[in-house]
């Protein structure tokens, strides 16, 4: 957000402090996060078509679950855990494939018609009848928004994903999301030795865009602003500059990308991002559309994933620049990993006070809230008690609603 902007969009008695440091470092608050965030809010998992055939699947895990995106016979999209009824094992073992006529698992060969019904277990006679619907793969709750796959593992009271995203169903039309191929290879993923929250706080504004991102900075940097979290959703929208910059990837990209003329003319040299809690964004750009988002692994270790797709019908020039964006994306990305490292350092420091928030971080002050309502424990300055800390959310989440 700009300053000129920040001075009407944040209010003058807003809370500057951040999250408590222990909450990076909490084994406990990881463990209330995995189930309180990760398993029980919607997750972004691929794409349709990323699964364009029939028995092409894509695996997805967090937080010890572990789900397969695949399309059946009669092109339906489904997700199923991936848990082999018999012994649990994985009944797919590689992150994407392709079955042909069965899900086969690898332990014992039980195997699964492509829709998760039960098709047969190895040595039938050595084991009672098993209805095939109640011994198939069982489901994993899931939406499809704008071509985007969600999944949640567990029920929650949480609103669908199609209300969660409404805020953006007139703006991102355009695009076409739901007619998105992968871009070559799409997937890519990355391993950080910190805490998850961490990658959001450094992600979830733009005020260090000046100083730590040179190419973003002469791409948008004077356009750039930052709407706070409502409702589980942010947005950040910035048009290009003026010039076209001297930083090499970002000159050739202003003069290579052609003319959208699909996106209304507000958006044709613009960079949209809409924020999902808790952990995705959906960038959208005049050349591609891209997510990316964090997978908790431990306390200190998070894994990075992403794809990128592009337009089915692609010219070299739109192919260039999207190239081009991908390779500013892939530059800056390296450097929010340094600020990322430094930041979760300071959460063991002695000298560490907290976080003193500018009003141009207000996102992060709101996705804070965001999880604060999920975790009231998060505002309890010290740590509770070893052993206690989930027992400790559970009554306070209790008394907000007595």
């Amino acid at each position: 957000m700009l300053a000129d902007q920040a001075t009407t969009a944040v209010p003058n008695d807003w809370d500057r402090r951040g999250l408590p440091a222990w909450t990076y470092t909490s084994e406990e608050m990881f463990e209330v996060e995995k189930e309180e965030l990760f398993r029980s809010r919607w997750q972004l998992a691929c794409h349709v078509n990323d699964v364009a055939e029939p028995g092409r699947y894509l695996c997805f895990d967090i937080a010890g679950e572990r789900a397969v995106i695949i399309r059946g016979r009669d092109m339906q999209v489904r997700a199923v855990h991936n848990v082999c009824r018999h012994r649990g094992s994985r009944v797919v073992a590689a992150e994407r494939g392709q079955c042909k006529a069965a899900i086969v698992c690898p332990f014992h060969a039980w195997s699964y018609n492509l829709d998760g019904t039960l098709r047969g277990a190895a040595r039938p006679e050595t084991l009672p009848d098993l209805d095939p619907v109640e011994w198939g793969l069982k489901p994993v709750e899931m939406e499809i928004w704008r071509g985007f796959v969600f999944i949640r593992f567990k029920p929650s009271e949480q609103p669908s994903i199609r209300e969660i995203m409404a805020r953006f169903d007139e703006e991102i039309a355009p695009y076409e999301t739901e007619t998105l191929l992968p871009a070559g290879d799409a997937f890519w993923s990355e391993a950080l030795e910190v805490n998850w929250k961490a990658v959001r706080d450094v992600d979830n504004e733009g005020y260090h865009v000046p100083m730590a991102h040179p190419a973003l900075q002469q791409l948008y940097g004077q356009h750039y602003y930052d709407e706070p979290f409502v409702g589980g959703t942010s947005r950040s929208f910035a048009t290009f500059n003026e010039s076209h910059g001297k930083l090499w990837s970002v000159r050739h990209y202003r003069s290579v990308l052609p003319e959208a003329t699909w996106l209304p003319e507000s958006h044709r040299k613009a960079w949209l991002y809409a924020g999902i809690f808790p952990n995705a964004v959906i960038g959208l750009y005049p050349d591609s559309v891209m997510f990316y988002q964090e997978i908790p692994v431990a306390v200190n270790r998070t894994i990075l994933r992403g794809a990128v797709y592009r337009r089915p019908e692609e010219s070299r020039k739109l192919k260039l620049a999207r190239y081009l964006s991908g390779r500013i994306d892939a530059i800056t990305s390296e450097e929010d990993q340094q600020l990322t490292i430094w930041s979760c350092e300071a959460s063991n420091s002695s000298a560490f006070d907290g976080i003193m928030l500018s009003d141009l971080e207000y996102g992060v002050r709101t996705y804070h809230d965001e999880l604060r309502a999920v975790m009231p424990v998060m505002n309890e300055a010290q740590a509770p008690a070893e052993g206690t800390l989930a027992r400790r959310n559970a009554e306070l989440l209790a008394s907000r609603g007595s």
